[in-house]
């Protein structure tokens, strides 16, 4: 996906694309939901903010600066979901992993899900307390580009999506490989703003892993 934001004063105004399970509810699927959402501001800094909802449970918010202006051109965000991590990407770029420790009973999403984009009234939290300037509207957010390669289930047989003759299930994708691992922490020492896991850490498990 290839995103341009609001290029004006847009603070508490969000822009965000995620995947949600909430279209199955009536299936009795619990929430899981996998977030970017982009934190409006006017001018510098420009914050992006992931999170991951399993099993019914938010919170697992992380906040990075962005090391380039997302208003002026197109850049590429994605996600790489498989049954042993999450890896969100900028730029083709690991910027969070999220493991699979189902096996020592962290949730791990696993419902089937849709993509939504979405641009919504994130104010006060998303604006630090401030007020939208509803003068500044419409606030327009540009998405092109969009590509998905996933699983189609069938009477919701997800482990049809575990086969290893899905790319993304290939060993290489289990883990990152060394370049993507020194890419991922140099975003982390240099861009990661805050953290659920230093805010909130003992109500998260993996949390207490890592």
């Amino acid at each position: 996906m290839r995103i341009k934001i609001p290029n004006k004063d847009c603070r508490g105004v969000v822009t965000a694309f995620y995947l949600t399970s909430t279209a199955y509810k009536h299936l009795g699927a619990k929430h899981d939901e996998i977030d970017f959402e982009f934190l409006g501001n006017n001018g510098q800094p420009h914050t992006l903010q992931t999170n991951v909802f399993t099993n019914d449970e938010g919170g697992r918010e992380q906040r990075h600066s962005l090391w380039f202006d997302p208003t002026i051109i197109f850049h590429t965000y994605g996600v790489l979901w498989n049954q042993h991590q999450i890896v969100f990407y900028v730029d083709e770029i690991p910027i969070r992993v999220f493991k699979n420790y189902s096996n020592v009973g962290v949730s791990f999403p696993s419902q089937q899900m849709h993509v939504t984009a979405s641009i919504w009234n994130g104010e006060p939290w998303a604006s630090n307390g401030k007020r939208i300037d509803w003068k500044q509207a419409p606030f327009t957010a540009q998405f092109q580009g969009f590509n998905i390669h996933g699983c189609q289930t069938q009477n919701y047989n997800k482990h049809a999506c575990y086969s290893p003759y899905l790319w993304w299930n290939d060993k290489k994708h289990w883990k990152l490989n060394s370049q993507q691992q020194r890419a991922y922490e140099d975003v982390r020492k240099k861009h990661l703003l805050y953290d659920y896991c230093s805010d909130r850490g003992e109500l998260h498990k993996e949390c207490q892993i890592n």
